[in-house]
């Protein structure tokens, strides 16, 4: 069995929204610049209550930003 990992479309989006820089997200959001960072690479998953903020940052619903798969 396959290890499951919350992913998301962050940087795509970022970059789809005026080209959106880490900070400005962050700020939006209520994090550290490096937050964002750990979870466009991949190495941190949000709690539910950040991933609803990122969302609504980009004014997008939680499955249009992330995603929940097998590796």
């Amino acid at each position: 069995m396959g290890q499951h990992l919350v992913g998301n479309h962050i940087r795509k989006l970022r970059f789809n929204h005026d080209e959106m820089t880490q900070q400005q997200l962050a700020d939006k959001a209520g994090v550290t610049r490096q937050t964002i960072v750990a979870l466009e690479k991949g190495n941190y998953s949000p709690s539910l209550e950040l991933a609803f903020r990122i969302a609504r940052a980009f004014g997008l619903s939680l499955e249009e930003v992330f995603f929940y798969g097998e590796e």
